[in-house]
């Protein structure tokens, strides 16, 4: 029986460092909810504005597939494997910590705050050598449809990550739909909007909402109440 949990983006859990507001879908750090503690592989969704030469200095990660999504502003990335790059608005930045990797998140800027997506999955197998990649998803670069990013099989040019999982990006204008179809491998989803309105059965999700559907034995019409960017994870049981 298909089941259907509502978070909607006021209920998150909320810290302010100062340099750093931050809000959190799921429970992290010192914030925790019995309530959302992930859903499946999804483990970490974390709503973060930075503040102008603001950062997370060079810290560890291992055995996680992390998603860096920037909505406004700029991110200064640099890693152990020797990546260093400046995210910009409308990229998706993938990194797959394997059996271990340093890295480093900084707002360059003097003056602009810098608004981002951060996304944890769990991998399906430990270890391994880390991954880095980064996708631009700009304005209309999707436009009207629902594209595979990321999959467990490199589907439709997707990448392949370490956890049977697909995460799509989604961009829709007003009055126009995505049909979700049920997948027996995949059968659970979670949608989160990244902004403007979208309908999904009988619940109506605005900007930063997110909703977790479970059991999805038929299809299910996301329809644009206003033009709008979501994300889609179909994860396994």
């Amino acid at each position: 029986m298909i089941k259907f949990k509502f978070r909607p983006s006021h209920e998150r859990g909320a810290r302010d460092h100062g340099w750093l507001e931050a809000r959190f879908t799921f429970s992290f750090s010192d914030y925790y909810d019995p309530e959302h503690s992930g859903f499946h592989s999804l483990v970490v969704i974390n709503n973060d504005i930075i503040q102008p030469k603001g950062g997370f200095g060079r810290h560890p990660h291992d055995n996680a597939e992390i998603f860096t999504y920037v909505i406004s502003g700029e991110l200064e990335h640099k890693d152990s494997m020797g990546n260093g790059s400046v995210i910009k608005p409308g990229n998706l930045q993938y990194m797959s910590a394997g059996d271990g990797v340093y890295h480093s998140e900084f707002n360059p800027s003097d003056s602009e705050k810098v608004e981002l997506y951060q996304i944890w999955m769990l991998p399906n197998q430990p270890g391994g050598k880390p991954r880095y990649e980064e996708k631009k998803l700009g304005k209309d670069q999707v436009k009207n449809e629902v594209k595979i990013l990321f999959s467990n099989d490199g589907r439709q040019d997707s990448t392949p990550i370490r956890q049977n999982a697909t995460f799509s990006f989604g961009q829709l204008e007003q009055g126009n739909f995505f049909q979700l179809e049920p997948d027996q491998e995949k059968p659970n989803a979670w949608i989160q909007v990244i902004s403007g309105s979208l309908t999904v059965g009988d619940c109506n999700l605005d900007r930063a909402d997110g909703l977790g559907i479970e059991n999805i034995d038929q299809p299910l019409t996301l329809e644009a109440d206003q033009n709008c960017e979501f994300f889609i994870f179909r994860l396994a049981d």
